[in-house]
């Protein structure tokens, strides 16, 4: 009997095999089936439908093709192709991707497993946890329906229904989806994110919030790694005083840069400023803003806004004066060209250039500007207008000073010199006085208001007085002369000083005209 149990004990395991191979309705060539590569004990339980079950138990390890399959204890169906693992397990996919869990169920035709209780799944990179999830073994995909994480260095995104796509490294949330890391928070409900890349596509609306900026947006790309992003369908950019908005915008998270395009508005509302245009440059950390593509600005205040156009507008903070100890990089200015216009109810302009800085509230109009104010018309080379208030407050005209002023009846009392400057009350000229080779030319009225002559007159300085609008009082200083005549008597070269321009035609007379060429 002791001679004859190795040969029993071979006959037993050989029939086992036939008996195992015979129940196969299929022909079992190739890695279609898994096979037990080893187990501490192993026991056949006969059923007399449905195929014989291996019951497998002690570390256990099995195979099919490429993936390798460990736990603690196996039911095998063999008939079906099916496994019913318990127990620490893994499944290591080709040694690429391995998933851990406490109970599968695993079909080997669909090479589908069902994992549920502590799963988690990972790529060498990425950690997907959750308590439910099918993975398909030959594409390497993992779904959860019922809520899980992925932990992918400092990055932790989490979601209600998630598809992993370890071949790609891709991940696709769905649902009540939220990103944390260490420098910002994500919210949104749909995304899909690749592990390796850290690249995060948006294609539902979505809130990224780094506690100092707030992104809002339905489609586009977040670079996470590099902090480059890329946001379309009208997407918000959001600081404490700042707000850019656009068709599209391309954003740099760590320089602060931005480029927006398509129906841009911008506002900083500390300030008081916002802006429009086609497409602008502007930096978030510096807060600068590069605005082209005809922009019309507008400088808010109470009753009278004013707004400015041009081909191209740039504003920024003045930066700190550690001369002078003045705190300064609270305070913006901007800078227009060409092609500048500008449009309040009490005042309107043209120039080539403009420079305005909230420190001093001054306007500084270049290369051929021209002011209207009511019925006045004031150009020179250069034109600085000082604001209070949003108001016009003073005015300084360098060289070739002229004014111009309207009267009801359609004549025009005229002001040049060297250099000129005026105030204003309320937005209304009060007075305007030039300085070096002063000329005046004016229409005297009776005390019925009815025009009896002009005079003409030079001075080495004149001042012209204003009450509501129209011209009441002349005054001139050293080295006058000069002429009066009748209505009936003026010469018409003596109707107007050399160099006369009335440019109505070019004064914006809605916010509508800012915007024409």
């Amino acid at each position: 009997m002791f001679i004859k149990q190795p040969l029993i004990i071979f006959l037993f395991l050989l029939f086992m095999q036939f008996v195992s191979h015979a129940q196969d309705p299929v022909n079992t060539g190739g890695d279609r089936f898994v096979q037990v590569i080893k187990a501490n004990k192993f026991i056949r339980i006969k059923q007399e439908v449905g195929g014989d079950l291996n019951l497998l138990v002690g570390s256990v390890l099995m195979k099919q093709n490429n993936t390798l399959f460990y736990c603690d204890s196996a039911i095998q169906n063999i008939f079906i192709n099916q496994i019913e693992a318990f127990g620490n397990i893994h499944i290591n996919d080709n040694d690429s991707v391995h998933t851990y869990s406490q109970y599968m169920k695993y079909d080997g035709n669909t090479r589908i497993a069902q994992l549920k209780n502590k799963v988690k799944l990972t790529d060498g990179k990425g950690v997907l946890t959750t308590e439910s999830l099918e993975y398909q073994v030959d594409p390497k995909i993992g779904t959860y329906l019922e809520g899980g994480k992925v932990v992918n260095e400092k990055s932790v995104l989490t979601s209600k229904i998630g598809i992993y796509y370890a071949e790609k490294r891709e991940v696709y949330f769905q649902t009540n989806v939220k990103l944390v890391d260490p420098e910002y928070r994500m919210s949104t409900d749909t995304l899909l994110y690749n592990v390796n890349t850290e690249i995060a596509n948006f294609v539902s609306p979505t809130v990224i919030n780094d506690g100092k900026t707030r992104i809002l947006t339905k489609s586009g790309y977040y670079d996470l790694k590099k902090g480059n992003a890329s946001f379309t369908k009208r997407p918000i950019i959001i600081d404490s005083v700042q707000t850019v908005i656009a068709d599209s915008i391309y954003y740099n998270k760590i320089t602060g840069e931005g480029i927006a395009n398509g129906d841009v508005f911008y506002k900083d509302s500390a300030q008081g400023i916002s802006m429009k245009s086609g497409a602008a440059l502007f930096n978030n950390q510096s807060k600068t803003i590069n605005a082209y593509k005809r922009p019309l600005m507008a400088l808010k205040q109470n009753q009278d806004s004013i707004y400015i156009a041009a081909d191209t507008l740039y504003s920024a903070y003045l930066k700190k004066d550690s001369t002078k100890k003045i705190l300064v990089d609270t305070i913006r200015f901007f800078r227009a060209y060409p092609n500048v216009k500008i449009f309040s109810d009490s005042l309107q302009g043209k120039s080539d250039s403009l420079f305005y800085s909230a420190f001093d509230s001054t306007f500084s109009f270049y290369k051929e500007p021209i002011i209207w104010a009511q019925g006045s018309q004031i150009s020179g080379d250069t034109i600085y207008l000082v604001t209070r208030n949003k108001k016009a407050d003073q005015i300084f005209v360098n060289e070739n000073a002229f004014s111009i002023n309207k009267t009801n009846e359609g004549l025009f009392n005229q002001l040049k010199g060297t250099n000129m400057n005026g105030q204003f009350i309320e937005g209304e000229i009060d007075f305007l006085r030039v300085k070096g080779n002063g000329e005046s030319l004016y229409y005297l009225q009776d005390e019925d208001s009815s025009y009896i002559g002009m005079n003409y007159a030079m001075a080495d300085a004149i001042v012209m007085k204003f009450f509501k609008k129209e011209l009441k009082r002349v005054s001139w200083v050293s080295g006058v002369s000069g002429a009066t005549y009748p209505m009936n008597k003026i010469p018409d070269e003596k109707k107007q000083l050399r160099n006369f321009k009335w440019q109505e035609a070019l004064r914006p007379k809605t916010i509508a005209d800012l915007l024409i060429k």
